[in-house]
This record gives C-alpha cells, structure tokens and sequence, in this order.
C-alpha cells in the first residue's frame, strides 16, 4: 500500500524538539577554530556624504584585529542583478562616497571576543554631510532629490507607461470606480537573523557557511561579488530558522565576512542583532496601487486597470522585478473583455526590498480583491455573488490570460462555493445584519477573496527543474542527495516518502542530505512553492530509474530474463516469477556494485494554485480594535502527498497573511529614520491570537508532473491577506467606510470610522 497522500509525522522533529537545531551560531567545525568575530559599522542616517571615518579609537580597544572602511575593500562593484534595470544605480561593499538608508555598512570591525563588538564599533567616528532623504514611492518618482545625482533619476525600470493605456478604455462602463490601495512595506521577520561563517586559509578554497534557501545559487553569488572561480568556493548550509523568500544568493555581509576570512587567513564568524535585522535584512511588498474596475449594474465586471508604483528600497535587488509578477497575474480568477497594467520601480531612502512569500502575486490578488469589493458597495450587490458572475469558468486545458500567464487548471467557482458552505455565509449575513440593527459595539464583518498564483516558475539556476541522488547501500540504507533546501518544510520526511514509496525501503532507514556545494554541485534552491513539483519529482524520478537499473543487474545475477522478474516491493527485492525462492534484494545488489542513480526532473511550464478564502471579523466600533474569529480556507494545490505538511505550510501562510492584513508594517518617518526597529513595535500575530483555522479540502490535479501536485507554500499569505482585509472594511461599511489601507490596526480604523461619521454628519447623509 503506498505511503503518499497519508499523514506520516515529521522526520525533523524529534530533534529540533529535543536537542534542537544546528544554527550558524551553533556550529563545531575545525575550520572555525580560533575564529575572529565581525561587527559591521552602520549608518545611523538615511542618505548623506561621508565626509571621513576616523578607525584609530577602535583600534586602539584591546582585542580589535582590524577595521575596514570601503577604501580598503578590492572588492567588484555591485551591479543591479537584471539587465532592464538601471545600471548606473551601482553599490559598494561598504558605503564609499554615501550612505543611502539606515542600516548600510560603512566599516567592518573585527575582534578576537564577540562581547566587545559593539563597544569597538561605537569607536568608529564617521563624519557625515546630511542630504534630503526620499522617503515614499511618489516622492521618489518626482525626481526632485536623487539617489544618484549622475543618473538624473529615480526610476529603476519601467514596465509599461502611462503612454500605453488605453484613454477609452472605461467609456461603455455604466459604473467606473477607482481606488489608491497601499500595499505596506513589510518584515520577513523570521525566528532567526542572518548569520555567516568562513575559512579561507591561504593558498586554499573559501568553505563558506551560509543559513540559505539554495547553497548552489548563494556558492554562485558568493563567488561572482569575490571575483573568484567558483570552483574555489564550498557553501555549506545548516539549520535555517526561518526564510520567507528573504534568504536568497549571498547578501553584502555575508560576502565581506569571506573577503575578511581570506585577507586576514583567520575563520571568521558573523551574526547580526535583531535590531540589525530589522534594519537591513530585505524588506517585503512595499507597493502602491491605483485600481479602476468598471461594469454594469448587474454585476458584470467589464474592464480593469491596475497601476503600480513600487518601492526597490536604496539599491535596485530581485525587489526590483516583483512589479512584473504583480502585472502578470493582473486580472487573477475574473474574465474581463479587457484589462490593463503599468508598473513604475523606484529607489528610496530606505532598506532594499526583496521577495517575500508570493513575491509580486499577494500583491496582485491584494489589489483586485478590493476593487472587486469596492465595486461591488458600488452598484449595492453582494460581494460573493459578484465573485461568481465573473470568474474564469472551470477549465482542464491551459488557459492563457492576456499577461501572457498560462494557468493550467482551475476550478474558481467550485473554490469559491466550498469556502461560502464551509462558513455558513448565509447565516454569517444574518448575524451581520442582526448586530448592525441593534447597533452592537461589536460588528461583524465578513470578508472574502478569490485567488490563483503561480508556483514553480523556474528555480536560482534559471529553467523549472530538479535534480536527485539515490543511493541503497548494503545495509539496506538508503541516501538522497536533493538541491532543494528546506528551511522548515519538511523535505526530509517528503523525500523519503517519495523513495520509500517507489524502493520499498522504510523512512527510517533514508537519509536525506541537502546544501553542500561539493556533494551536491547543482541546485535550485527552494524557493517561489517549487520543491515537491520539481525536487520531489527528481528523487520519484531517481528512485524508478533505479529500481530499472537494479532489475538488469538482478538479472544477471539471478540469470533470468528482466521480463520474468518482479520487483517486492514488501521485501525491497526481485524475484523470478514462478521461482519465489530465487530472489535478490536491492541491499544485496549494493553489496556487488555501488547502486546509486542521478537524475533530473524537469516541468514543461509552471504551475498555477489556487482557492478562496473567507475570513470572519469582529470589530469594535468604539475602539476600532479588529478581531480575526474564524478563517475558512480552500487552497488547491493539487494532489497532496502528505496532508501533515500541506497542512502546516497552510498554517503558516495564513497566519502571516493575516498579520499584515492586521499589524505589520515598517514605517520610515520623513528623514529615513526607522520607527519600527524592534519586535515592541513592529508587531506580528502569535499563536494565541488566531483562531483554529477551518481547512478545507479540494484537489484539481495538475498535468505538468506525473503525481499532479502543485506548490502550496504561499497560499496563504495571497489568499488571506485581502479576505481579512476585505473583513475589516465589511464590518463597518455600513458607517460608510469604503477602504481601509492595510495594515487595519485599531488606530487606523478608528480614524476611518471617525471621518466616515463627521462626513456623514456634515452631509447629512451616510457618505
């Protein structure tokens, strides 16, 4: 009986629960013995000239080794990573001639005791001359202060302008509405900040610890900003507390603690504070959308637009392309006789933006969520009847939008109503309207959201694909070399279910080994809800062509004809049918010759998820305190392997889609200065202040793998995001409130009931 699609528990756990993980920080190495630890020096304004930095205090401090400015760094310049980006919006390791956000190295100091790090790095006198910092998309794209004086701009790239819209577009529209919709500058916030180690003794290879979502693409980034062979570079990956998109290639720190590793001949170990991290680990989302949607009366939703204006932060990073993955799933789960897209990317006074879990699709699902709620307050209709009048009807061919997305199976409606029954939406109403009536202190709002995303585009090597190692070894172990990297999915316990299922050999008794460069020389990396659609393919993959290349040697070893030889999958063997005592197991063929089988998997095209969410509210009016009560949630992502995990990575999504609905947000006041730098104020959800989220269950197979699975690992952070947004806004809509930007905190929809009542009473009339 196969093992797939059962709930087998984690591999992973006992462990991290016992013992716990192996962290950056933790790590017992040889190499590392008598390692220096780095501090980096950090500007405290936004964007300004560095004048002089003064090293001589620092290093006078007893147990400093060294401190490094930019002009001791021989390091390439960083050149923005695609080439339809400005390329003239360059950067150094360290700060040289300006400082552009809060956070951005300017020296390294190094110290023989980490617990004087700090106390050296205070020494370090930097004379700034202070500039106007930019601060805020529109500001930025007015061009009045520059990051770059010689650029003459701010624009990074543009995907699209206003040039290409159509003027016309809206003129057979009975109603037209449109919005300035925020979506907010984010944290990845995870459990563990970044970190680093390396060796680099002389005449020898750099062997770099890195907690990463892909070793190969961070051992290629790391190489490329050294200006060194790759072949001279050996990343390592250990435990990873958390990634979320954030963890990616190899960041600036990450690098100089490498170049410090070899020009000193001395390990080096580096890890920042929290404060740190908040500062200068990658943001998240940072956009600002204008939404039009127009239709008729009844319902019929005819054209869409959707402007863009995004945030890259300082420097132009992977932040700078999110805005094209917003535009390419544009209209989402609604047919539309047209719709249209521009998007605009600039630079701040700000920490660079980066990806963040659903990179670019969130955003796009937060958009036409609201206009389609926003349309429908409007024309006075419900929003789930809405929804249904206008979704793309259920399809099993591919199905290409005019963003050039081919979605490749769906069942929006099917989606949609599953949510609506699960949560009793009817009744849900009933409630609503009985507390509005008696004007309760606490109303209930309800809100929804339709999605689809895009999973398994491509991988840090480029194409979507995947490669696997399986070996059986004479004990009858077994062990999987994968170039996925796994940060708390569970690939261990995946991966050996994949085997088990196909080889007939315990979990147990497999071993799964991810992120060594030198083992495992290509990877993609997991990132973008890629891994079991192209990692897990790869070892299914390997594991039958194994089990092929044993049956020749079985057969030759048993001298019978491969035809007459069946594989056991109970004994983990051959036999000669006819013949059951003439057998032969996979361990024993081991035990002849190595028995091992690489291969790659690779998918014709990416795969596209999707569900709806419905989220239930409760808001107090005289506070504007929001409270999430119950989430209804179908996520279809294909075929599931093992509901435990499918489960938890929905688990996870949600929650941290509910919180920017409802918390989070990095905010920046007027000079660069950060005012959201430590967990006392940029606050998250915990678990005790969620409810148990209601899952259910839908499954349409995908046809680009042979098991029909697809990726789940973002889902929730696109499909609850606007359900609870949209749920905030529904409470109190009957106030006259029609939008509330994220995040929905209690004083900002205090402040909108506040403006919706003076209206009111200044009209005469509910607004």
């Amino acid at each position: 009986m196969s093992i797939l699609g059962t709930r087998v528990v984690r591999n992973e756990d006992p462990e991290l629960l016992t013992k716990g993980g192996t962290y950056t920080d933790d790590l017992i190495d040889e190499r590392l013995d008598g390692a220096a630890h780095l501090i980096f020096v950090r500007s405290p304004v936004a964007h300004a000239r560095i004048l002089s930095i003064d090293t001589s205090e620092a290093l006078k401090l007893p147990g400093v080794v060294a401190v490094y400015t930019a002009a001791d760094v021989d390091l390439p310049i960083i050149n923005p990573p695609m080439p339809m980006f400005n390329q003239d919006m360059t950067q150094t390791p360290l700060a040289s001639d300006k400082v552009r956000y809060v956070g951005e190295p300017v020296a390294i100091v190094v110290c023989d005791d980490p617990y004087i790090r700090e106390d050296a790095a205070e020494l370090v006198e930097v004379e700034y001359d202070i500039l106007p910092a930019v601060i805020g998309m529109p500001n930025a794209a007015k061009d009045e202060v520059l990051l770059w004086e010689s650029v003459g701009t701010n624009t990074v790239v543009d995907f699209g302008t206003p040039d290409d819209l159509d003027p016309n577009l809206f003129d057979d529209c009975e109603v037209v509405v449109s919005h300035l919709i925020q979506n907010q500058r984010i944290h990845p916030a995870p459990m563990e900040s970044r970190s680093g180690a390396a060796s680099w003794p002389e005449g020898e290879r750099l062997t770099a610890w890195i907690p990463s979502q892909g070793a190969q693409g961070a051992k290629a980034a790391l190489a490329a900003q050294l200006g060194i062979d790759a072949a001279e570079v050996h990343v390592l990956t250990p435990d990873v507390g958390g990634a979320f998109g954030a963890r990616f290639g190899a960041d600036v720190e990450m690098v100089l603690t490498a170049w410090v590793a070899g020009k000193l001949h001395r390990p080096m170990r580096w890890s920042e504070t929290r404060y740190e991290n908040l500062l200068a680990m990658t943001h998240g989302r940072a956009q600002e959308q204008r939404v039009t949607i127009g239709g008729s009366r009844d319902g019929n939703m005819k054209k869409y637009r959707l402007e863009v204006l995004a945030d890259c932060g300082a420097y132009p990073k992977i932040g700078g392309i999110l805005p094209s993955l917003t535009r390419l799933m544009t209209p989402g789960t609604y047919v539309f006789d047209k719709a249209e897209s521009i998007a605009k990317a600039v630079v701040t006074n700000t920490t660079p933006i980066g990806a963040y879990r659903g990179a670019g699709r969130p955003e796009a699902t937060a958009a036409i969520e609201r206009a389609v709620d926003i349309f429908a307050a409007e024309i006075g209709m419900d929003p789930a009847d809405v929804r249904r009048k206008n979704l793309v009807p259920k399809f099993t061919e591919p199905h290409l939008t005019a963003f050039g997305a081919l979605y490749d199976s769906g069942d929006y409606e099917t989606a949609l109503n599953k949510a609506l029954e699960a949560a009793n939406y009817e009744d849900l109403r009933k409630e609503q309207q009985l507390r509005r009536e008696r004007g309760d202190a606490k109303q209930l709002g309800i809100g929804m959201s339709s999605y689809v995303e895009i999973t398994g585009a491509g991988s840090e090597s480029g194409d979507p694909n995947e490669n696997a190692t399986v070996e059986v070894h004479p004990d009858g172990t077994v062990t999987i070399l994968t170039g996925t990297s796994p940060h708390g999915q569970g690939h261990a316990t995946a991966w050996a279910m994949m085997a088990s299922d196909t080889l007939g050999i315990g979990i147990d008794k497999i071993t799964v080994i991810h992120g060594d460069t030198d083992l495992i020389p290509k990877g993609g990396g997991t990132g973008g809800s890629r891994s079991l659609q192209q990692g897990g393919m790869a070892v299914q993959k390997a594991s039958i062509e194994l089990v092929d290349i044993a049956r020749t040697r079985a057969a030759e070893l048993l001298e019978a004809n491969e035809a007459d030889l069946q594989f056991n999958i109970d004994d983990s063997g051959f036999s000669v049918a006819g013949v059951p005592s003439s057998t032969v197991t996979l361990a024993k063929l081991a035990e002849k010759e190595r028995l091992f089988i690489n291969a790659v998997f690779a998918a014709p095209g990416a795969t596209f998820p999707f569900g709806a969410h419905l989220a239930v509210v409760e808001v107090d009016v005289e506070t504007g305190k929001a409270t999430l009560e119950r989430i209804f949630c179908v996520d279809d992502a294909g075929v599931v392997m093992n509901p435990l995990l499918f489960d938890g990575q929905r688990h996870g999504g949600i929650a941290q889609g509910a919180a920017q609905a409802f918390l989070e947000e990095f905010i920046y006041d007027e000079d660069g200065n950060p005012l959201t730098a430590s967990f006392a104020d940029y606050p998250f959800l915990s678990a005790t202040e969620v409810p148990s989220f209601d899952l259910v269950s839908m499954v349409t197979p995908t046809t680009y793998n042979p098991m029909g699975v697809k990726g789940v690992g973002e889902a929730g952070t696109i499909g609850a995001t606007p359900a609870v947004q949209n749920a905030v806004v529904d409470a109190v809509s009957h106030l006259g409130v029609r939008h509330i930007d994220m995040p929905t905190s209690p004083r900002v929809v205090w402040e909108a009931i506040e403006a919706a009542r003076s209206n009111s009473n200044s009209n005469g009339k509910v607004a």
